[in-house]
């Protein structure tokens, strides 16, 4: 594409030996390996997995140790790699009720139903460092996470058999192949509320945690309560047409959030509540509650409310969560310009003159 390039073959492949060397570091210091990334850096393979759409920890944890810890290129790395697997089908909707749950919180009912399960969360840290980590030393036994087997009901379903809650219209309520797919089909918007979700699950975290909280600040209208965050392990089916019945895939873990907003009500509906959700692959509530928060605020349309704030407006979110696609656009500025800018250059050199020559003779004549 850009032919006044000339000689940078070599250049890269020496940026390219140079990157490894910097990756490899003191080799001194042993290297680092999947398995250590994927048992101590669990929270960076979660993320990597949600927003790169692939479920996989050994991908993940090898993506981010290519990409020298940068997360965003670890994504990029795992959708490439995504793009090249073949689809065999569509799973089953999984049945977030029947997750083996590893933890789950409501800050709306202190007495829940099955219990709160507190799990592992770094809600109730003093945030101090902690230099017993860097010696190893910050556990001293191994411990075992106990994991909850009952059926757990969920929050919004509680409030929804005493006629407080709208109704879950969701995937169950949907013949399977009438839901959207934007892997396999461009977005055309409107867009209908699955594959908002699907892009929103997908979407850059901190672009995500900006809306969410710019609609606590005011810019939506949003009075939200998390009604339910669970995370824990759900059991994946896929439909065999030559057996008839479904077969288990496995299970994976996925964090889910409900979240309760404020009621709405008209002359044929009663005042209830309304609902925002996310779900994600992995332990990553931050995501799923902003994702929750964003779903909720780009309801406005469906639910007739005014489209005030940038978190409510559907094309704006859609066209800019996602940061593979976002560091595409921003890094390519990094590409050579020469032509494009020589050419601006040229112009503004000979507006610059002209507009010299015009004062020249204004001032002549004064």
């Amino acid at each position: 594409m850009y032919v006044a390039v000339k000689g940078g073959e070599a250049a890269i492949a020496n940026a390219h030996a140079l990157l490894a060397d910097r990756r490899r570091g003191d080799r001194s210091v042993p290297a680092l390996r999947t398995e250590q990334i994927i048992e101590q850096l669990g929270l960076a393979v979660d993320r990597c997995m949600a927003e790169g759409s692939l479920y996989d920890r050994e991908l993940a944890a090898l993506a981010i140790l290519q990409s020298r810890g940068d997360l965003i290129e670890a994504i990029f790395l795992v959708r490439a790699y995504r793009t090249t697997l073949p689809r065999f089908g569509y799973s089953r909707p999984i049945d977030t009720a029947d997750m083996l749950i590893e933890r789950r919180i409501s800050a709306t009912f202190k007495d829940l139903p099955g219990g709160q399960l507190l799990g592992p969360t770094f809600d109730y840290t003093h945030r101090l460092l902690d230099p017993s980590i860097a010696q190893g030393n910050d556990v001293a036994e191994p411990l075992t996470a106990e994991a909850d087997h009952d059926r757990a009901p969920r929050v919004t379903d509680m409030l929804g058999h005493q006629g407080l809650m709208e109704p879950d219209l969701g995937f169950n309520h949907v013949p399977q192949d009438e839901v959207g797919d934007l892997t396999r089909e461009p977005l055309q918007y409107p867009l209908d509320r699955d594959l908002r979700l699907q892009a929103l699950a997908r979407g850059d975290e901190g672009f995500l945690l900006a809306l969410g909280y710019s609609t606590q600040r005011g810019y939506a209208r949003s009075h939200p309560f998390v009604g339910e965050i669970r995370i824990g392990e759900v059991e994946v089916e896929l439909d065999i047409p030559e057996l008839g019945f479904p077969v288990s895939l496995g299970r994976v873990r996925v964090t889910e959030c409900q979240m309760v907003n404020q009621f709405k009500g008209s002359s044929k509906v009663p005042p209830q509540f309304t609902r925002g959700y996310g779900l994600v692959f992995g332990q990553s509530e931050r995501k799923a509650m902003s994702m929750s928060l964003c779903d909720r605020a780009l309801r406005a349309r469906e639910l007739g409310e005014d489209i005030t704030a940038p978190a409510q407006d559907e094309e704006f979110v859609i066209s800019h969560l996602d940061n593979v696609q976002s560091t595409g656009f921003v890094e390519h500025l990094k590409l050579p310009h020469y032509v494009d800018f020589q050419a601006e250059l040229d112009m503004i050199r000979t507006m610059h003159a002209k507009h010299a020559a015009e004062n020249s003779v204004q001032e002549a004549a004064e």
